[in-house]
């Protein structure tokens, strides 16, 4: 009995140290990410909007994508389609919300007529070629077209305009040489994805000692930490007021999400789309992104994305974290 007390205790000890030591770490990598990304940012002339959606967007999104061509390659649609959409949902609801409720997020007017139509496309895209139950190698095929045309559209055109780089770089810019920035926002990405994975595994490992079930552990700890990434660089951005990081990466890693995460595993193997996801998910997906699409457009000239509009976010997130355990109990 002794031995038995003495092995839990250590095994306590040594998961909540884990889970210490990586939520120290996910901080301060978001910190030194975000640092090394505005650091390169300005020394490249680049507008923040670009290394928000390219470099924290799409980086911060590697994770989904091993997971969903894994999934694809094992025959599991589910999981490759579900991963994809359920962190968009996450990064909407959960990722801005919570970023809204800790400092106010500023959306410029040339976010709004640039990055926010190409998120709304990509998700409408996703959403049609979806709708017959099927992904077909085409299907995949043409969600990466509208990846490649997204993401020349939006380097190009966020290049042209240079009014984004000076609005989003109102707090003072690290004074990093290019190799430093380049370093910093590589080994900051890299520990940033790392971290995360400590606190999910550990959180997940001290969730079954305590008997949670597998089902509520999907829907919280899983769902959460994967988002984990975005929502530590969106924070820690927003809070350093730049912006269109904040933003530049929810948007990045959605359409990456959309048109890449789905449409890869595509040309893997083609696969059937649960029903589940086509009558639910999908359309919350859809809705989530109408919704803040509209929020934006009404407060734009205003707050931004305000404390009220980040409280409605995370409501939203909630209610679907519940429909989900309602749903999966009664089935």
């Amino acid at each position: 009995m002794y031995n038995r007390r003495f092995a839990d205790g250590y095994f306590m000890f040594l998961t909540l140290l884990w889970l210490a030591a990586g939520l120290a770490l996910l901080i301060w990598s978001a910190d030194r990410f975000v640092a090394g990304a505005v650091a390169l940012s300005h020394q490249f002339g680049i507008p923040v909007i670009v290394i928000g959606i390219v470099v924290i967007g799409f980086g911060t999104s590697a994770p989904e994508l091993l997971i969903s061509s894994i999934a694809a390659w094992r025959g599991n649609s589910g999981l490759a389609i579900g991963n994809a959409i359920g962190s968009n949902i996450a990064n909407i609801a959960l990722i801005l919300g919570a970023t809204a409720l800790l400092t106010p997020i500023a959306i410029s007017s040339s976010v709004l007529k640039r990055e926010f139509p190409v998120l709304l496309l990509a998700t409408i895209l996703a959403w049609f070629l979806l709708s017959d139950s099927l992904l077909s190698g085409i299907d995949g095929a043409l969600l990466i077209i509208g990846l490649l045309l997204a993401l020349g559209y939006l380097t190009i055109t966020a290049l042209r305009s240079k009014q984004n780089n000076t609005e989003a770089i109102s707090e003072e810019i690290p004074d990093y040489t290019v190799p430093k920035a380049l370093i910093w926002t590589v080994v900051g990405l890299i520990l940033l994805l790392v971290s995360s994975r400590i606190l999910v595994i550990n959180s997940i490992d001290l969730a079954v000692y305590f008997g949670v079930s597998d089902v509520i552990i999907g829907l919280t700890i899983v769902a959460i930490g994967t988002s984990l990434p975005e929502l530590a660089a969106s924070i820690t951005g927003a809070l350093k007021h730049h912006s269109d990081l904040a933003v530049g990466n929810v948007v990045g890693s959605n359409i990456f999400n959309t048109l890449g995460v789905i449409g890869i595993p595509g040309l893997v193997h083609s696969y059937a789309v649960p029903e589940e996801i086509l009558n639910r998910d999908l359309p919350i997906m859809l809705a989530l992104t109408l919704l803040l699409v509209v929020v934006a457009l009404v407060t734009c000239k205003s707050r931004g994305l305000h404390r009220g509009i980040g409280t409605l976010l995370l409501v939203c997130f909630i209610a679907f974290q519940v429909t989900l355990y309602l749903q999966s109990v009664g089935a």
